[in-house]
């Protein structure tokens, strides 16, 4: 309902005195959700603290009405777990069932979803895209990586008394923006 439409032309009578206004149709989201589950994230609880993390950012991706799509890297290959799903209380029990174990096929799986997320882009150009990225970041030596071509957030999950340190440069390579589980946890997640 157009109020002050309505209003200007007089107290309205009938329905046919009613303004009506056309809702804008706002971008709809995609939240892709890369998380890192191999064998060295479960070192000092790191994914299970990550989990927690987790839980308010799919939250916030219902209140937003954000679609999720999800990608593990863990074992031999990464694997796509849900795609374009509203988020929604049904990702709670995957939440939970998300272990860790196997190699590191995260670079793997930033390949993958690159390539995705462009194909996306060319179907559907109006949808805003975001990417979360959930790693502890220890990986061996990899060649410089090419950015992600959407907004992203690269969360350090890294938690052992060494850190080395390279979650932080795969943000710089990736254009991410960066943060420390830690930090998150201090401003509120």
């Amino acid at each position: 309902m157009a109020w002050p439409a309505t209003l200007l032309k007089g107290r309205p009578r009938t329905r046919n005195d009613l303004c009506w206004q056309q809702r804008t149709a706002s971008a709809q989201e995609l939240w892709l959700v890369i998380v890192d589950a191999s064998a060295s994230t479960r070192r000092h609880q790191a994914l299970n603290r990550a989990k927690g993390m987790l839980a308010g950012f799919f939250d916030q991706a219902y209140r937003n009405r954000a679609r999720l799509t999800l990608l593990t890297a863990s074992g031999k290959a990464p694997r796509w777990q849900r795609h374009g799903l509203k988020a929604s209380a049904s990702l709670q029990p995957w939440l939970e069932a998300l272990g860790a174990g196997g190699g590191t096929p995260l670079l793997a799986a930033l390949e993958q979803a690159r390539n995705w997320l462009q194909e996306r882009q060319r179907r559907y150009p109006a949808e805003l895209q975001r990417c979360l990225i959930v790693t502890d970041g220890r990986l061996k030596a990899w060649q410089a990586l090419q950015p992600l071509p959407c907004q992203s957030l690269l969360v350090d999950i890294e938690s052992s008394p060494v850190k080395l340190g390279r979650a932080q440069l795969l943000a710089q390579q990736l254009h991410a923006d960066y943060q420390h589980l830690e930090t998150l946890a201090l401003l509120g997640g």
